[in-house]
């Protein structure tokens, strides 16, 4: 009994070092990819392609949903590092502190459902037509490497925390309301962009029709908020006792 004690201390010892070693890898890759994202990546100015334009300064890179979502996962990486260390791991909590209610909700709301969207959404326009969203006169200046992370990795690491890390849901009404206003505030972001610099954000705006632009939008926010659903099924299927026991719990 005492060997058996030991052995299941041990593994949850490195369990536990292992998601810190998670957490810290992925919050100094995505707050390292911002800063050299932010200060060494200079688009040239007014960049023509098939005449049109397709960059102009006006937002920097705050108009980019990549940016947003690399500062959304680094936020949330560095709140769960903060959380192994002040917060609490215990699967179900009498009483969850602070930090670990916002790190839940964050992962359910905003981690999860942009950092799919970003990198499914890229790399499926990439495999159609790479112009229509990352066109190649753009290689010189955004290394491959700055790419894959902000594209590929977002989805590796929060996939790999989705399985390791469990995480209570908010009302899904109160999870779905929070991740469509961000959303919403993008898509009306990118049209204020629109007006005052007439460059798109991506290229694929330029070459749709008004009604096309309208259904893509729409397609856009359905996709996303179908994420957070995937997200919280999943989260049920691989901590279903988890779930079950904070329901019990709730009542």
């Amino acid at each position: 009994m005492a060997t058996v004690t030991a052995t299941h201390t041990l593994f949850n010892s490195i369990y536990v070092s292992l998601k810190t070693l998670l957490h810290l890898t992925a919050a100094v890759q995505f707050t390292y990819a911002i800063y050299y994202d932010y200060k060494y990546v200079r688009f040239p100015e007014n960049i023509e392609e098939h005449t049109h334009l397709i960059h102009h300064p006006f937002g920097g890179k705050f108009k980019y949903l990549t940016f947003l979502d690399a500062i959304i996962q680094a936020l949330y990486y560095i709140v769960s590092l903060l959380n192994d260390f002040v917060g609490t791991n215990e699967l179900v909590p009498k009483r969850a502190p602070a930090i670990r209610k916002f790190k839940d909700w964050l992962m359910a709301t905003l981690a999860f459902p942009v950092a799919l969207n970003v990198g499914v959404t890229f790399w499926t326009l990439y495999a159609i037509d790479r112009e229509l969203v990352f066109p190649k006169v753009l290689d010189p200046v955004f290394p491959s490497w700055l790419n894959h992370i902000l594209h590929t990795n977002i989805v590796v690491f929060i996939v790999l925390e989705l399985f390791t890390s469990y995480r209570a849901y908010p009302k899904r009404s109160k999870g779905l309301a929070g991740l469509g206003i961000f959303m919403v505030s993008y898509l009306v972001w990118i049209h204020i962009i629109k007006h005052y610099s007439n460059v798109w954000v991506y290229p694929v705006l330029e070459v749709l029709q008004f009604p096309q632009r309208m259904v893509f939008f729409v397609a856009v926010i359905g996709f996303t908020l179908a994420l957070y659903l995937l997200g919280e099924f999943l989260n049920n299927v691989v901590w279903a006792k988890e779930v079950k026991l904070s329901q019990r719990k709730a009542k």
